[in-house]
């Protein structure tokens, strides 16, 4: 089975893409979908959010939920808003945000691949989320929320996208919040042969963001497979996007806490000595380069080098998330499982430096930490071992837009 394939993408009639386009499921809470949303009939949110159209109380994961967002996809289709192209395509996806721009290429991926780890993972995935996307994919027969991959830099695989930005877009879409979202379609068969070639010869793709929505499009394959299957039926492949790892970018994903595990600011300070260099700054810190964090405690800023001979030869635990975790946030502040202690919070980069003063001079939180972001040779790294990341390690921007185009499980 091939790395990846194209599909007949369902997507937005290019006149109604504005109004159709939506932020990821998974960034919005219900009340900031059903705000979202209106006014705007043709919201993708009434299909990737549909508790937004039924009581305020209800549970996100009740049947109802996944029925009325069928029910509004069928709407859409009836009323023309979505349409399916009528062979297997390619796609080309550009986002720009703040003068970064990255192309990818939208495809269907090879669930098989996933499963043996060609397409690698660098997460936990938790049951529940999964059994969400589960319930959804099953109730459109679609899966509308596409997993975000990267693929090694690769210059005939660079060029072919590039030259496809050349042509005019089917959609050209500015979202509420700036960022640019543009789409073109490639069906030309020589090229999508050649496309496909590229990718069959690499030795691995990777999951950057949508571990839970590989894991529960696998879960979905198989049952498909006990049911009907020759191996190669379309649930066999998962809606991605995948661009070269030199164009992503990853933000910051800082930590903030509660309170200093009993210790006063001067006891901290001074435990902190035996595995950083400390030095008080008059500025908010922005770490500018890895081993290096920022810590705001009391109003005062530090910055913290870690120590050299502290650093190990390690994919996982020589990540600055794991640094700081495994010489600072367990050690010190007593917080060993980041998944679970309710000490801790973190804080996406997107959000800037004044939102960590912020949670700590309002009497939230005691203490935060700013760190470097992590890179996309270090999170290839991690899953090329087989290994998994810590928790919140990567935030990814821009965002992929829901609603551009869906995978039909035919």
């Amino acid at each position: 089975m091939p790395l990846i394939k194209p599909f007949a993408g369902l997507r937005p009639v290019p006149e109604r893409a504005k109004e159709v386009v939506a932020p990821p499921y998974d960034v919005l809470n219900s009340a900031e979908a059903r705000e979202r949303a209106a006014g705007r009939p043709w919201s993708f949110l009434h299909i990737s959010k549909a508790e937004i159209d039924l009581p305020e109380d209800i549970d996100p994961y009740d049947p109802a939920v996944y029925a009325k967002s069928a029910e509004n996809m069928q709407k859409m289709l009836q009323q023309g808003i979505l349409i399916r192209d009528e062979k297997p395509c390619y796609y080309v996806y550009r986002l720009v945000m703040n003068g970064h721009s990255q192309v990818g290429l939208v495809a269907a991926a090879s669930v098989a691949d996933y499963d043996t780890n060609r397409i690698r993972k660098h997460e936990y995935t938790r049951p529940a989320k999964e059994d969400d996307r589960v319930r959804q994919i099953e109730a459109l027969n679609a899966q509308t929320g596409p997993v975000l991959l990267a693929y090694r830099s690769q210059a005939d695989m660079d060029a072919i996208l590039e030259d496809a930005t050349r042509q005019p877009p089917l959609v050209d879409v500015t979202a509420d919040d700036g960022v640019q979202h543009t789409f073109w379609k490639i069906d030309d068969d020589a090229i999508i042969k050649k496309i496909s070639r590229i990718f069959d010869n690499m030795n691995a793709i990777y999951i950057a963001d949508g571990h839970h929505r590989s894991a529960s499009a696998s879960r979905v394959a198989k049952s498909h497979a006990l049911s009907e299957g020759d191996g190669n039926q379309s649930s066999d492949y998962f809606l991605s996007v995948i661009y070269p790892h030199n164009q992503m970018k990853i933000l910051d994903y800082n930590r903030v806490i509660t309170d200093l595990n009993g210790l006063s600011r001067e006891q901290l300070l001074e435990k902190i000595t035996a595995a950083f260099t400390v030095t008080e700054e008059n500025e908010p810190v922005k770490p500018g380069k890895a081993t290096e964090f920022g810590m705001y405690v009391g109003g005062q800023w530090y910055r913290l080098n870690i120590r050299p001979e502290l650093i190990p030869n390690d994919p996982v635990a020589s990540l600055d998330v794991s640094l700081l975790a495994d010489n600072l946030i367990e050690p010190i502040l007593g917080i060993s499982d980041p998944r679970t202690d309710n000490r801790i919070d973190f804080v996406g980069g997107i959000r800037g430096l004044g939102e960590l003063e912020k949670r700590v001079d309002s009497g939230e939180m005691a203490i935060a930490f700013s760190l470097y972001p992590t890179s996309m040779e270090a999170l290839m790294a991690v899953a090329d071992a087989g290994e998994v990341m810590p928790p919140k390690s990567t935030w990814f921007e821009p965002k992929l837009a829901d609603g551009l185009v869906s995978h039909v499980l035919d």
